[in-house]
């Protein structure tokens, strides 16, 4: 699919907020106001990035496709477990040693995309309401087995699938209608409600919105699946609120947009390294505005052409940046010794 404004920055959005979620995580703790940003943004941020894998996957099925999937997914994701394995244990982190297929920390999202293209063999061929349907039933059933967890990122690949079988079943028009005045009007006040709810509320696990969980973990072995159902129904709302108000305009940083893989694996180093050291604390608004300016420059940094050249082996499984820098040296040198 061409490159479209709108999705880039709709992209560019997420994986600033996928970052900075992840920066502000560790003064969640005894902070009410932290606690309510940040499980606000956990409302939608991930189900909304989902979406969107789930939008540009309409290109499956054609030959050879998983096989270049795995290659682009599965790959990194080895590779990468690998590195943060070595990673976390060089900086101190507890639990640094996982076995291959229980992801080490953000590393879930590229095993559960490649298991939602799989799974997206099967459902596409079940019309899109009904498909949709079952997706979520499975995904509320998962709940209620504890031995569907972390390993082979089993629950959050069933939990999170009715979101990329959604975006691969929704049209560039029908999404884009959402972009109205009047739904934006209306998500607006959606947005403000569910933050106030947040914050007036007791403080309850995040484990809901990460889906991550058995109900019986999460302690509601019973009532679970209506909870579930019910952040399936707050997610769904707040993805369209939120998209709603992404631009469609192209900007001179929208192209970052089309880097986000670079930033999901590598901002790791950076948010891990920051919360081992101990460097960032919150105590006033003005810490928040810094947190959240480190999170841009993080993700400016890792989509950067030089940090994707020199990653580009690692993430991608080849040299391509790497083999046209080298030419534009050569090709520099030849032009000085004429």
């Amino acid at each position: 699919m061409g490159r479209d404004a709108f999705f880039d920055n709709a992209k560019l959005a997420l994986i600033f907020l996928v970052v900075f979620g992840h920066l502000i995580q560790p003064f969640t703790d005894g902070s009410h106001p932290m606690y309510t940003l940040y499980m606000w943004i956990y409302t939608f941020h991930m189900p909304a990035f989902i979406f969107l894998a789930g939008f540009f996957a309409k290109g499956s099925g054609k030959k050879d496709y998983l096989t270049k999937l795995a290659k682009k997914l599965i790959l990194p994701y080895l590779v990468f477990q690998l590195v943060y394995t070595g990673y976390f244990f060089f900086i101190g982190k507890d639990g640094w040693l996982n076995g291959p297929f229980t992801p080490h920390w953000s590393l879930w999202f590229l095993f559960s995309l490649f298991c939602w293209h799989v799974l997206l063999a099967l459902f596409k061929k079940i019309p899109a309401a009904i498909g949709i349907v079952i997706a979520v039933m499975i995904g509320v059933l998962v709940g209620y087995f504890t031995e569907i967890g972390h390993t082979f990122s089993l629950s959050r690949t069933f939990v999170f699938f009715p979101f990329f079988l959604a975006g691969y079943w929704l049209t560039t028009d029908q999404v884009k209608k959402w972009r109205t005045r009047r739904v934006r009007e209306i998500s607006l006040v959606f947005m403000a409600v569910v933050a106030g709810v947040i914050a007036a509320s007791p403080e309850f696990s995040s484990g809901w919105l990460l889906g991550s969980k058995s109900y019986e973990v999460l302690g509601s072995p019973e009532l679970g699946g209506l909870i579930r159902l019910g952040v399936y129904g707050l997610a769904a709302f707040m993805t369209i609120s939120i998209l709603a108000w992404i631009p469609g305009k192209e900007y001179k940083y929208t192209y970052l947009g089309g880097q986000t893989l670079y930033v999901y694996l590598l901002h790791g180093f950076f948010i891990q390294f920051f919360r081992q050291a101990g460097w960032f604390k919150v105590d006033h608004l003005i810490d928040l505005m810094g947190l959240a300016l480190v999170s841009a420059l993080i993700v400016f940094l890792l989509s950067t052409s030089t940090i994707r050249t020199l990653t580009q082996p690692l993430i991608e499984g080849r040299a391509q940046l790497m083999r046209k820098w080298w030419q534009r040296v050569f090709e520099k040198n030849s032009t000085m010794q004429q």
